[in-house]
Order: C-alpha cells, then structure tokens, then sequence
C-alpha cells in the first residue's frame, strides 16, 4: 500500500511519564512481533490456513523435528495476542483520559475510529490474510468504549461477566474436541489455491469461506471485551506507572503459573489441550509478559538498541502489522515466491524459523528507516487522515 505521509514535527509535551509512554511502545513491538512468530507457521504450511487448521503437515514433519516445532509453536501460540489485546484496552483508556482532559464528551467521536479500524480490517482480511485481527478489535472497542463510560463497579461486573462467558464457551468447545474422534491428517488441500492460486484466487478464496475464517473473532468476543477491559484497569491502576512494582510482581506471579500449564497442554493435550491453551491459560501469560516488559524497560534509565527498535515497531502497530503479513505472503503464498510448497519437509522447521527471522528484521528496518523521517506510519497516516476528513467540522 503506497501513501502520503506528513514531515515530523516538533512533539507536544506527553502527559504521562516518558517510562511509561517508553513501555507502551515497547509492549505494541513485542505484541507485534510475538503475532508473527505465530503466524508464521500459516504461512509456511504448504497448505496455507486451511492447511494449518487441518493440521496437514503432522505426518510429514520428522519426529525430532516435530517436538520442537511444537515448543516452538506453543511458545507464542496465544501469547501475543492476549498481550495485543490488552495493548488495545490501554490505548482506549488512554484515548479516554485524552477526551476527558480536552473537556470532550466519551466517547465522542469514537464510533468513526473504530469504523476506520473496521474498514482497514475489511481490506486487510480480503487482500492479505484470512486470520485478521482488526475487524473483531474494532467490534470490541466500539462496545467497550461504552463501558469505559460507567463507573468503575460496572466495568468490573461486565469485565467478569464477559470472561464467564467465555469460559463457558471455552469448556463447551474443548469438551467437544475431547469427545470427537480423532481423524487423520487429510493431507495438503487439492487443488491448493495457497500454492497454485493467484492472488485473485485466495481473494475469492476469503470470499467464499468468510464464515469459517471469521469464526475465531466472533468466538473470542466475549474474552475480547473482558481483556480491553483489563487492559485498561490495569493503566488505571498503575501497572505501567514506575511505582507499580507490587502490582507487577503479581501479575508475574500469575504468568509463571500459567505458563508450564500453557506448554504442557499445547504440546501433550491434543487438539482440545491447544484450544484450551490459546483461548484459555496464553492470556494469563501474556499478563505476566506484560509485566516482565514494562520492569525491564523501567530498570534501565534509557532504552538499547534493541528497545528502541521495539518501540519504533510499536510506534507504528499498524502499518508493521500489515506489512509482516505482505512480505510473508510474498514469501510464501504461488503469487509470490512460493516458498511454503518447495520447502522439504524436513527443513520446514528450520526454514520456518529462519522465515520469521528475515520478515522480523525487514519489519524492523522498515520502522527504523520511515519514523526517522515521518511522524507516523503510513497506514497510521492515512488512517488519521481518513478521520479528520470524516469529523471535519463537527
């Protein structure tokens, strides 16, 4: 996607503290990042989504390759994208005390923003990839940036409301898979539009099987709501804020926890045990990766190097979102260079690895070299001005 973007300018005063504001970029990189290390795997399966949701790859993989593909997997399987989730609570929050400090009404104008988000989502999933998160993120901010309105009770009551449903849900859904019968693997798709297909073809592709692939952020909508929601209790109670070691500390307590139930479910409990683990224990996780990011960033008076590429990948979230899914696709898919279907299968995994190594580093560097020059990523860009030219004068 090609657009226009403005010259930096000179930033106005931040109104809260610089570690904090470090932090939440910081948190948008690794969330970023973390999702690519996820959905790589798609990407290199010679089947594409619908192979990987197949599991077509199981029987082809050699052994001592297949455990360590799926520690590997199982890693950022869910992880990241509770963290993401959470991110977007604290970005509504803030959005919030923005409004309230101006003496505008909340929320406002919202509904257009989350509209765009919406719209970008539309374009994203249709044109790039069938796993996209910022139409259901949409939904769930236009819902919840009502709930920011009520009182703090309220929130906690809808917060929990909203995580009991989705265990029920949850518990429906696994103890479904534990029940069925466990199928083969069918094999790589015929014909294999991931492979053999034009772009225009997995366009259709999208088209065509829209109920299916849109079947996780619909299922996930309730554990949406209840994350945005923590997300911006926690920026409400300090977790960010340098003084909130007690809180931090907490929330480690609970990621360590979770995390040897997360990797003993991915990797040894089945179909069932990895639904239970995305959905389920990854964001207990991604709380105490949350909190391991926001005391590594504050024990240091000024970000390395790697921190500040980090936080420039988080600057701009969304154009590095859309841009680690094109170049993968690029890589990977028959329209581009096809890589995923010649990839032996014994070299998957490494291939794989080395994959999300190159598309990282290509995300990065692009971060780096636009926001010495702009203000904004381009996406970001055409986004805020797509908004003004909406609200102008309202």
């Amino acid at each position: 996607m090609s657009v226009g973007a403005t010259p930096r300018t000179t930033p106005q005063p931040a109104a809260a503290p610089p570690a904090r504001i470090a932090s939440l970029d910081v948190l948008r990189g690794v969330a970023i990042l973390g999702t690519l290390a996820t959905n790589i795997w798609i990407f290199t399966d010679p089947g594409g989504f619908l192979g990987y949701l197949a599991e077509d790859t199981a029987s082809a993989t050699p052994a001592g390759w297949a455990g360590i593909e799926a520690v590997l997997q199982q890693l950022s399987q869910g992880k990241f994208l509770g963290l993401l989730t959470l991110m977007f609570g604290t970005g509504l929050e803030i959005q919030r005390r923005s409004a309230l400090r101006s003496a505008r009404r909340w929320p406002g104008r919202y509904p257009v923003r989350a509209a765009l988000l919406f719209l970008d989502g539309v374009v994203h999933y249709l044109l790039v990839v069938e796993f996209d998160v910022l139409m259901g993120y949409a939904v769930t901010g236009a819902v919840v940036a009502y709930l920011l309105a009520t009182s703090e009770r309220a929130q906690r009551t809808w917060m929990v409301a909203a995580a009991a449903v989705h265990v029920l849900l949850l518990g429906l859904v696994t103890a479904a898979l534990t029940a069925a019968p466990t199928r083969p693997a069918p094999g790589v798709i015929q014909p294999n539009p991931y492979a053999d297909g034009s772009w225009w073809d997995l366009v259709l592709l999208r088209v065509d099987n829209a109920l299916l692939f849109r079947f996780e952020p619909v299922f996930i909508q309730a554990s949406s709501v209840a994350l945005f929601l923590l997300g911006a209790w926690l920026l409400r109670a300090g977790a960010l804020d340098p003084d909130g070691v007690a809180l931090r500390r907490r929330l480690l307590v609970v990621g360590a926890v979770a995390l040897p139930v997360d990797l003993a479910l991915g990797v040894f409990g089945g179909t069932a045990g990895l639904v239970l683990a995305r959905y389920g224990t990854a964001p207990l996780v991604a709380l105490g990766l949350l909190a391991l990011v926001v005391e590594g960033v504050g024990r240091r008076e000024r970000l390395g190097a790697g921190g500040r590429r980090l936080a420039e990948v988080g600057r701009m979230a969304l154009s590095s979102y859309v841009l680690q899914n094109v170049v993968a696709s690029a890589l990977c898919y028959g329209w581009g260079l096809g890589l995923a279907s010649r990839l032996d299968p014994a070299a998957r995994v490494p291939a794989t690895v080395a994959l999300y190594a190159l598309v990282a580093a290509v995300v990065v560097v692009s971060a780096h070299l636009w926001l010495r020059r702009f203000a904004r990523g381009p996406v970001e860009w055409l986004w805020n001005a797509s908004y003004r030219a909406l609200t102008r004068g309202r």
